[in-house]
């Protein structure tokens, strides 16, 4: 319904249907780190986690590519152009929805995740069925029941460095580029071959993390740490690279420098790094949420996806204020204390499989 209303836009229905898309997207995430868990074990959650990943991520690359060879050269993207692409977006989504329903339910032994004997399923199947009203209810209980326990709290800083560079690289950094003047008559088209190359280092990081899952024995930690020197990097080059006013310029761009002279290389560098950094910290918060709450990972989900919906929405409230360099200090204090809260929790994970079994999936 949200692609649809680009189709032929009211502003009405723009705003009505954003509200829809944030209430289906809670539901859609947490449906999805569900079904991800109940389908993986404590050896195949890191490869599935980044096979999902990068299946994800993939739309930014597809996407982006045929936006920066369909619309090069064009100042001004006309009527044809816009419903041309948000139709074809409207039926790939269609097709996505129905193809939901052809997931396949795991085994009932798989689904309970403990040792819960058949005495248990025959009771729940004997029992009046409760209503959806109630089975809510009891599922948003438990979401708080678990935001206050110590490794929620610690994933949660984690979590809300992802929402705030997740509007970095979605949002901000492309406004960026394409107010920078300097950049020359490509500065618009650069923002679409930006979009492409964070596409490419989500796939690439997502790929890469499930194929060596199996073979990584030093846990999640090295994945994280990798991450974060990553967007260090990428945050130290943007701003090298891109004047402090970039983000608030006008619609007549800025001609402002910052230490260096504008290069578009470094520029698109910075795109791949952003994404490759954020494939990291997705592909470990979902495979550790899915090992810790393997029982009942849906309130886990809704937590996680609760906290970095939430910080992204205060990213890009402030990102219309703040000049770059103080968004790029937001997310180094965010990025560095998440980081070490990770590992924190990845050690505790890492001792409780080991009490159980070989610790050898990441």
């Amino acid at each position: 319904m949200y692609i649809a209303v680009f189709i032929q836009p009211f502003p009405w229905a723009f705003y009505t249907a954003s509200v829809f898309i944030g209430i289906a997207a809670a539901v859609l995430w947490t449906a999805q780190g569900n079904c991800l868990t109940v389908n993986s074990d404590e050896h195949t959650i890191g490869r599935n986690s980044g096979i999902f990943w990068a299946l994800l991520q993939s739309s930014l690359f597809f996407g982006n590519l045929y936006i920066y060879f369909a619309w090069q050269g064009k100042t001004q993207i006309s009527e044809s152009d816009r419903r041309t692409v948000f139709i074809a977006l409207t039926v790939i989504s269609l097709v996505g929805t129905v193809l939901f329903f052809l997931i396949r339910k795991p085994d009932p032994e798989t689904v309970l995740g403990e040792d819960e004997s058949s005495d248990d399923q025959d009771l729940d199947v004997s029992e009046p069925a409760q209503n959806n009203m109630t089975k809510a209810i009891d599922a948003f209980k438990k979401s708080l029941k678990l935001c206050v326990t110590k490794e929620m709290l610690l994933l949660s800083i984690t979590t809300a460095y992802t929402g705030l560079e997740l509007t970095f690289f979605s949002g901000v950094y492309g406004t960026c580029i394409g107010a920078v003047n300097k950049f020359g008559t490509e500065e618009k088209s650069l923002i679409g071959l930006s979009g492409i190359f964070i596409g490419i280092g989500e796939i690439l990081g997502g790929s890469l993390f499930g194929l060596l899952s199996k073979n990584n024995r030093f846990g999640r930690n090295p994945v994280v740490l990798l991450g974060i020197v990553v967007h260090f990097i990428a945050f130290y080059l943007i701003f090298l690279n891109m004047p402090g006013d970039a983000p608030i310029a006008p619609i007549e761009g800025t001609d402002s420098r910052a230490y260096i002279k504008p290069s578009k290389e470094i520029a698109i560098l910075c795109s791949f790094l952003l994404g490759l950094g954020d494939s990291c910290f997705n592909t470990q918060l979902l495979s550790v949420l899915g090992l810790l709450h393997a029982a009942d990972s849906a309130p886990a989900f809704a937590v996680f996806k609760f906290v970095q919906s939430i910080c992204a929405a205060v990213a890009f409230f402030y990102s219309n204020y703040l000049l770059l360099h103080w968004q790029l200090l937001v997310m180094v204090i965010f990025g560095f204390f998440g980081t070490i809260s990770f590992f924190a929790v990845e050690w505790e994970a890492a001792a409780m499989v080991a009490r159980g079994s070989d610790y050898r999936s990441i």
